[in-house]
């Protein structure tokens, strides 16, 4: 994970501008979040604002000490940043916003055009439009026969995981896609054990998505 920091040594500048900058956006993107989505509601309490920037700032080093002055490194970042406030949103309110799931995945795949066009890697860009399309078709089937189960925000949200999965690999976006399931399957046990069967339902799926996502990337990309 951390290969490319040790090989450059300027790449530890880089990981703490890249988590400073994290830092950064995370609140610039709750205030326009707030400003542009106004049904969200306002902005987060102090803790939960201060909780989502350490995570994003995080994430925003993590990516930047994995994949190093990579082409590549812009999009995840702006994963880190969008993907931190779609999990957090869900989780507050069991809500997707398309606007910020269509802007991840719009906004990555031009910033994933970086790599694709400069560092000629367009078999890259090939797979991470396929990855985009598989991951929303398998999730958009699961959706119609278990509406329960999945809900259409997360099927559109399977669009950008795809893009970002099927970049890294075929094998990521099989077992990102996996990961995310089983993760989920996790949390909500952890809910039926704590408060019962009935609170089963109020599991949010999306941060499981995003979280194999981040997991995949930085342990497999």
């Amino acid at each position: 994970m951390l290969s490319a920091a040790n090989q450059d040594p300027t790449s530890a500048l880089l990981v703490v501008c890249a988590g400073i900058l994290g830092g950064i956006l995370s609140p610039i993107a709750e205030l326009l979040i707030a400003k542009l989505l106004p049904r969200l509601g306002e902005t987060p309490g102090l803790q939960a604002r201060i909780a989502t920037a350490a995570l994003t700032g995080i994430a925003c080093g993590a990516f930047a000490a994995h994949f190093g002055n990579a082409l590549s490194l812009p999009a995840f970042l702006l994963l880190a940043v969008l993907g931190t406030q779609l999990a957090r949103i869900d989780m507050a309110l069991h809500l997707l916003p398309n606007p910020l799931v269509l802007i991840l995945l719009a906004g990555g795949l031009l910033l994933l055009l970086l790599p694709g066009l400069f560092g000629k890697q367009s078999d890259d860009l090939l797979r991470a439009s396929l990855g985009a399309v598989i991951l929303f078709a398998a999730y958009l089937i699961l959706g119609l026969i278990s509406p329960g189960g999945i809900g259409m925000g997360d099927v559109k949200l399977a669009a950008p995981v795809g893009l970002y999965l099927g970049y890294l690999g075929w094998s990521q976006l099989l077992y990102g896609g996996l990961i995310g399931f089983v993760l989920n399957g996790i949390v909500t046990l952890l809910v039926l054990s704590q408060k019962g069967r009935n609170k089963a339902t109020e599991v949010p799926h999306g941060p499981s998505m995003l979280g194999a996502l981040a997991a995949i990337a930085l342990f497999f990309g």
